[in-house]
């Protein structure tokens, strides 16, 4: 039986970085495709199925910010981002943006590498009951989550807006109602990355969700603490 290599898809604009990449990626056992901009990325994860995007931040057009925001609002496909500023703000906008990781240029091939391999370990590492699922919209306790439009629509049909990690980290819970997680499993889940920034807090993109859910942080009633465990969503959860 022959076992299918991992196919990579380097998205940058940089020819010299792609035949890099190109060269030690596919020494390295992988299949690589490499493309130079945002249209051609989509016609080749048209015509391919693609483990990982490597994605240059500073693509001319669209960049790889909006890149990665689009490529969220359909798929869980697994992102390193490349940029040439090192910058700390730059790094947690990506990975807001869904970014899986984040590595600045100049880089060491090696390191790359590494980060691919552990970025792929994580990917593929969860127990088929912890997969994430497909859904348009969840509703829960009175409250909608819209997933197309990434917004949490309260009681009263105000539209609740949330950032990024503030998605990821509510679609976990609707996708795993009354179910306790780790603080590990929820980071993993969220997507699969060793380098959140919130990594040493997870607590407090907690509390800013029950904020964005009204649910009281002293008593709360959806996202409840369990001592010693984790967090449990306390609700019903209805797939629409």
């Amino acid at each position: 039986m022959t076992v299918r290599s991992e196919h990579l898809l380097v998205v940058d604009d940089d020819r010299e970085i792609r035949r890099l990449l190109e060269e030690y990626l596919e020494q390295s056992g992988y299949r690589i495709s490499s493309v130079a901009d945002g249209k051609a990325m989509r016609k080749a994860l048209e015509n391919h199925r693609i483990d990982l995007v490597i994605l240059d931040l500073m693509l001319p057009g669209e960049d790889g910010l909006s890149l990665c925001r689009e490529l969220r609002t359909h798929s869980n496909l697994p992102v390193l981002m490349l940029t040439a500023r090192g910058s700390e703000i730059d790094r947690i906008i990506g990975l807001e943006m869904g970014a899986d990781d984040y590595l600045s240029k100049p880089f060491n091939p090696r390191e790359l590498l590494a980060r691919v391999k552990s970025i792929l370990r994580r990917a593929h590492s969860l127990p088929p009951n912890l997969q994430t699922s497909e859904a348009a919209a969840y509703r829960f306790a009175d409250w909608t989550l819209d997933v197309s439009a990434r917004n949490a629509i309260a009681p009263d049909g105000l539209v609740v807006p949330l950032s990024g990690a503030e998605f990821r980290l509510l679609s976990v819970f609707l996708e795993h109602p009354q179910r306790v997680l780790s603080r590990d499993q929820i980071l993993e889940l969220i997507a699969g990355r060793e380098s959140l920034p919130f990594e040493r807090s997870i607590d407090v993109l907690i509390g800013r969700l029950r904020k964005r859910l009204q649910d009281d942080g002293k008593e709360p009633a959806l996202i409840k603490t369990v001592r010693g465990e984790g967090y449990v969503l306390a609700a019903q959860v209805e797939v629409v």
